[in-house]
């Protein structure tokens, strides 16, 4: 059967002067307007398809994808506010998705970003957006471990950091200490998990724990220092936005590693800036140690 607010692979059934119909199983024929039929299509075909209902509550099917689906968490852009039944969003298809004035958390403007979940609605099986998240977060225990790379949703400032949907699933906490610059509400970038405790709460991190981090952003530094001729224009007193852009790493990380390569006589201090401190064997392609300048 199709589903409502999910990519289908439906099969074609015939054709009229203004489309084609799929076989939507259960919910009958689904009309695909002619604008979306690929070329080429011929009965019997099975296409891959979006399904959702137009302004007259018609299911109809499209080979667009929007920016995300039912069941999914995402940051779209507020278009225009309707003061009698809410707001609509940019979802990425020809018809804007309605969030509705029950379903806002606080009250949104034309422009605003907001990071929002995909829902069918039970009343009127239409899909509409909610900006209320909690409800649509997983209670069940966190299937994550310490050190994993996650990908994160940034949805709220708080005094401690900032709350992150880890996964699409759970919700993450991100402390202001473990950050080296500001994040913006709707972000998605990856980390890791710092710790999930026994009451279920995500401790997060924008870099990877331990000497596993260092490692890891010690590895990079030496590859941007080869790719850039053995020099770059980044030491311990560069800004963390700087940081963060180029080795998306805290400052605290970038330093750390950068104490370490210097310990293993890897790397120099030019102020500003930093050198390496090695040469390639040009027969066997290792890495060598060259005398300290």
């Amino acid at each position: 059967m199709a589903q409502i607010g999910k990519r289908n692979s439906l099969t074609v059934l015939h054709s009229t002067p203004h489309g084609i119909y799929l076989d939507g199983g259960e919910h009958g024929e689904i009309l695909m307007p002619n604008r979306y039929i690929p070329k080429g299509t011929s009965l019997d075909d099975k296409l891959g398809v979006f399904i959702y209902r137009d302004s007259e509550d018609r299911l109809v099917a499209t080979t667009e994808v929007p920016f995300a689906m039912v069941g999914e968490f995402a940051t779209l852009e507020v278009v225009s506010v309707n003061r009698n039944v809410g707001a609509f969003l940019n979802w990425g298809l020809l018809k804007d998705l309605l969030l509705p004035f029950r379903e806002q958390a606080d009250q949104v403007y034309v422009g605003d970003k907001v990071v929002a979940y995909i829902m069918l609605d039970e009343k009127t099986d239409r899909i509409i957006a909610t900006t209320r998240l909690n409800r649509h977060l997983s209670r069940a225990r966190p299937p994550f471990r310490p050190a994993q790379p996650v990908s994160l949703l940034i949805t709220a400032r708080t005094p401690l950091g900032y709350n992150a949907i880890v996964e699409g699933t759970h919700l993450g906490l991100l402390y202001h200490s473990n950050i080296g610059a500001p994040l913006q509400i709707g972000q998605k970038l990856s980390g890791f998990v710092s710790a999930v405790h026994p009451s279920g709460k995500i401790d997060l991190s924008l870099d990877a724990s331990g000497y596993q981090r260092v490692a890891s952003l010690t590895d990079r530094i030496l590859e941007a220092l080869k790719n850039s001729g053995g020099k770059l224009p980044f030491d311990d007193d560069s800004p963390p936005e700087a940081i963060r852009t180029h080795f998306e790493a805290s400052k605290k990380a970038f330093k750390q590693a950068l104490g370490a390569l210097y310990k293993q006589r890897r790397i120099e201090f030019t102020r500003p800036g930093i050198a390496i401190l090695d040469v390639r064997d040009a027969k066997e392609g290792d890495w060598k140690p060259s005398a300290q300048r």
